[in-house]
């Protein structure tokens, strides 16, 4: 089974969180997720991470920290996820891959239609800040 390593950005901005949306062209398509990308041959997540959101929204972020790394098992594939909690630096977000975004609170993440790997570290992330605050 194809195994996928996967960096995203949990990205907070105002007491929200970004969420993106895939177009219809991309595998599971029109699910919601937090932005990332596949890691490369030798790269570290972190890079994975920077260099993607650049290719994909336009934008620079400082990372602040990690998150556990969780893996999903679809049909058909595993995806590992390596979050970070991002925040924007410089840049205006352009949509050069996904569909459509939004900035939402964390109490609002599960409204949106998400993909399957994402739900445990939604739950993950809002545990954390129910914990921190």
């Amino acid at each position: 089974m194809n195994a996928i390593h996967v960096a995203c950005a949990i990205i907070e901005g105002d007491g929200k969180v970004l969420s993106t949306q895939r177009s219809e062209s991309m595998s599971l398509p029109l699910k919601w997720e937090f932005p990332g990308g596949k890691i490369n041959e030798g790269e570290k997540p972190e890079e994975c991470l920077k260099r993607e959101l650049r290719e994909e929204l336009g934008v620079e972020v400082d990372i602040g920290y990690s998150l556990s790394s969780l893996t999903h098992y679809y049909p058909t594939f595993t995806v590992t996820l390596y979050p970070f909690v991002c925040k924007i630096i410089r840049g205006e977000i352009k949509l050069l891959e996904h569909k459509a975004f939004t900035w939402l609170s964390p109490e609002r993440l599960h409204e949106l239609d998400w993909a399957e790997a994402d739900f445990p570290l939604i739950e993950n992330y809002r545990r954390l800040l129910r914990l921190s605050s």
